[in-house]
Parts: C-alpha cells; sequence; structure tokens
C-alpha cells in the first residue's frame, strides 16, 4: 500500500473517530440541553433531587432524631408557680427582635368572648372552588390559592409561592406566612390563624359558610431515603362535613377534590401539628367569627386553652410524641423555654417523625433561650440533614454558632439561609446583629 493511501486511510478513521465522539458528546449534551428549557425542568426537578437526595443519603444516613444531649428529668414540671399568673409571657433581652416581633395578620389580643353555639346542621357542602393540582413542595401556596378562589380571587398558586417561597424547592411555607401574603396582597379578605382547634369549631366554621384550612399529617408514597419513615406535613381545605357519615369534604391538592376524611381521621391527622387552622372572611363578618371562636379569638387565651389540652394529652397519651412535642410548642409561646426544653426531651426519645422540624421549629427557641446550645447545633444540623435547603434550620444553627463563639461560621451559615429565601428578614436581621457586635 503506497504511502498516500495509508494517509488517507488513516484520515478515514480519525473522520470516523471524531464524528463518533461528536456524537457521544450530543447525546451526553442533549439531557443538559433539555433540562435549561423551562417546560422540561419543572417536570424533572423533583425527580433530580430525588435522586440527590438518596444519593446524600447514602454517604450521610438519615437515622432517628437524636436524643437530647443531657438526660430528661424523670418528672417534667408543667406549671411553674414563680408567676402570679403563670401564663404570662416574660420577655427576655436575649429574645432577637424580629424574633419575637408580632404578626401584622394576628389580630391584637382582645377580652375573652363567650361563645355563642349555634345549632348545627347535620350536613353542610359549601361550593367546591376550582380544583388546583399542586406542584412540587407547593401544598401550602396552593391551598390557600384554592381557599382565596372561592372568594373570587382570580390568581394561582405561583402568584402566592412566587412570594413566600422564591426557592421552588423550598418544602415547607408556615400558616403565618400564608397569613401574611393574605393580609399584604388581599385587601378584601382577612386572615387568622389559631391552635387548638377541635371538630365542633371546623364544623361550626362551615356551617355558617367559612372554609376553612388545616395542616395535618400525610405519608409519603415511596421513600425518599434508606429508613424513610415517609411521615411529612400537608395542608387541606375544608369545604364541608356530614354528621351522618362523620366525614368532612377536603380539597386536597395531592389526591384530588372533594375528597372525604373521616373527623376521627382529621383530627389524629391533626393533632400533630397542634391542630393549626387558617381562616380567611371578608371584613365586615368578623363579628360572626368571633362569636364562634369566642375565648380561642383572644391570642393569648387561645394559647392557654391549647397549653392546657397539650398537658392533659400527655397524662391519656404519655406515649404520644404529638402531645409532648405540642405541649413544648405551647410552653414555647408562653416563653417558658427551661419547661418546653424537657417537653422536648421526652418527645425526642418517643420516634419523633424524621421531618419534624422541617415544619415547626419551638424546640430550636426552647434550647436557645435555655442555654441548651449543644442541642440547638445537633437539631439543627439534624433537620439540615433531612431538609438541606431549609432556611430555619440554618438560622438556628447560625444561632448555636454565634453561642459557640464561631461568628463567622455563623455569619456564612446566616447568609446561606438567605439564598434559600432572599426575603427571609429573620435571617436578615441575624446578620445585622453579629456584624453589630
Amino acid at each position: 500500500m503506497s504511502e498516500s493511501r495509508k494517509v488517507s486511510s488513516r484520515q478515514r478513521r480519525n473522520k470516523r473517530l471524531i464524528l463518533f465522539i461528536g456524537i457521544i458528546v450530543l447525546l451526553a449534551g442533549l439531557p443538559v440541553l433539555a433540562y435549561q428549557i423551562p417546560s422540561i425542568r419543572t417536570r424533572l426537578d423533583w425527580r433530580v433531587e430525588t435522586a440527590r437526595v438518596f444519593l446524600s443519603s447514602l454517604v450521610k444516613p438519615i437515622k432517628e432524631v437524636p436524643t437530647s444531649v443531657s438526660s430528661p428529668p424523670e418528672t417534667l414540671p408543667i406549671l411553674s408557680t414563680t408567676n402570679a399568673d403563670p401564663f404570662t409571657p416574660v420577655i427576655s433581652p436575649t429574645v432577637p427582635s424580629t424574633l419575637a416581633a408580632t404578626d401584622p395578620s394576628i389580630p391584637p389580643a382582645s377580652t375573652s368572648v363567650t361563645p355563642t353555639p349555634a345549632p348545627l346542621s347535620v350536613k353542610v357542602i359549601l361550593a367546591s372552588p376550582s380544583f388546583e393540582g399542586q406542584d412540587w413542595n407547593n401544598c401550602g401556596p396552593v391551598s390557600l390559592s384554592m381557599y382565596l378562589n372561592f372568594y373570587g380571587w382570580d390568581g394561582d398558586q405561583y402568584d402566592i409561592s412566587d412570594e413566600v417561597k422564591p426557592l421552588r424547592a423550598d418544602r415547607n411555607v408556615n400558616v403565618d406566612e400564608l397569613a401574611s401574603y393574605v393580609y399584604k396582597n388581599i385587601a378584601w379578605l382577612k386572615a387568622v390563624y389559631r391552635v387548638d382547634g377541635d371538630i365542633r369549631l371546623l364544623r361550626s366554621l362551615i356551617n355558617s359558610g367559612f372554609p376553612v384550612m388545616v395542616e395535618e399529617t400525610a405519608y409519603m408514597e415511596k421513600p425518599f431515603w434508606a429508613n424513610d419513615d415517609l411521615w411529612a406535613g400537608h395542608y387541606l381545605l375544608l369545604t364541608g362535613y356530614d354528621d351522618e357519615l362523620q366525614s368532612f369534604t377536603t380539597q386536597d391538592s395531592l389526591v384530588g377534590p372533594d375528597r372525604k376524611i373521616s373527623y376521627i381521621q382529621l383530627d389524629t391527622n391533626w393533632q400533630a401539628f397542634n391542630r393549626v387552622y387558617l381562616l380567611l372572611y371578608p371584613p365586615e363578618r368578623e363579628n360572626e367569627v368571633i362569636s364562634i371562636l369566642g375565648d380561642d379569638w383572644n391570642v393569648d387565651q387561645n394559647r392557654k386553652n391549647a397549653l392546657l389540652r397539650a398537658q392533659q394529652e400527655t397524662t391519656a397519651q404519655p406515649d404520644n410524641v404529638f402531645s409532648w412535642f405540642n405541649l413544648g410548642s405551647n410552653l414555647v409561646y408562653f416563653e417558658r423555654y427551661t419547661e418546653a426544653a424537657q417537653a422536648f426531651d421526652r418527645a425526642r426519645t418517643l420516634d419523633m417523625p424524621q421531618r419534624m422540624l422541617r415544619y415547626q421549629f419551638s424546640p430550636f427557641l426552647a434550647y436557645f433561650h435555655s442555654g441548651r446550645t449543644e442541642d440547638l447545633l445537633t437539631l439543627a444540623d439534624y433537620a439540615l440533614t433531612v431538609t438541606p435547603n431549609s432556611e430555619e434550620a440554618l438560622l438556628w444553627k447560625g444561632w448555636a454558632l454565634y453561642r459557640s463563639n464561631s461568628t463567622l461560621e455563623a455569619i456564612q451559615s446566616f447568609q446561606k439561609a438567605l439564598e434559600y429565601n432572599p426575603n427571609y428578614t429573620d435571617a436578615q436581621y441575624a446578620i445585622q446583629f453579629v456584624q453589630g457586635q
């Protein structure tokens, strides 16, 4: 074979090799390019995140919620006798100002109101709003969207989520954030939220024409990591009830419209969230709402009622993790942090759900204000293992680091919280506070 033929053959082989490599690179790059298309990215984001969480859990396994660093006492003091009124909040000078601020959506405390129970119909089914299925991690915004639609609002879940959770992967929106959205953006409706609801209250509200939104327990269909306990939080919009069937009609953004749930099942699921509920109503109907809520219209009295109920349930259900967790949360409201921390110690021995600290943050406040920095850091780190983009866990990890004299690391944790939620005023305040020292 002549030299020129050898060169020509070599060139053809090189061209084929280059073409083959080019095809491989193109095929490998197509998914990356396709992922940049918003509609495709929207559908794939949760799958990518699921894979990331699962792979991460192989490196750093997600186990049970750690028990307290210091052993909880054998007996738990419930009511303090150090104050004339054990339910009076005592303002601590160490409370960061933004963390103690009053939410503008909460009406000021007023004198106790004697409820006027109205006779309830056996069955009430309110008009169902247009059903809207939830986007990823969006049950709060979408449930609120359907709730607002009931009153004639023409927005959707993304109008809400774009403001309250700029990061689509943010797993949680608190009830106070949802109430604040209404306060800021919907001038013709009022929003209040309370804890310690019960089945009769829900029926009374619906009977008077008010849908009501609750936060409750749900379970994942598939595990996100090895040993996943599948427990999660979820919002439901209640639009009807039937005493004969002993069930509510709900708008469930994850399952579908007009779904039934029994009174017993709802209360069981609801307990995990201190039986919190969000209520929207036109301002001109406020007197009706006050009459239905009775004493619970007064925010402090509502929490006092919740505290007493939690005490009763820890006695009746001593092995119920949610009874103890609710006790701790209600003690935190009255700034009885040492007792609250002890209640949370007990809850941590009772198989607390792995995702619990994704949704509720009272343990962080209890351990911070009772000076138990090691427990605070332990829980914040655990919460971040479960939910790495939790701005709340990052905030409290930052405060634990600050208390441990790791100021630079604390600021970095606060800044990371702001990366995930640029509107997070508590993190903004924390940076200003720490840098000002």
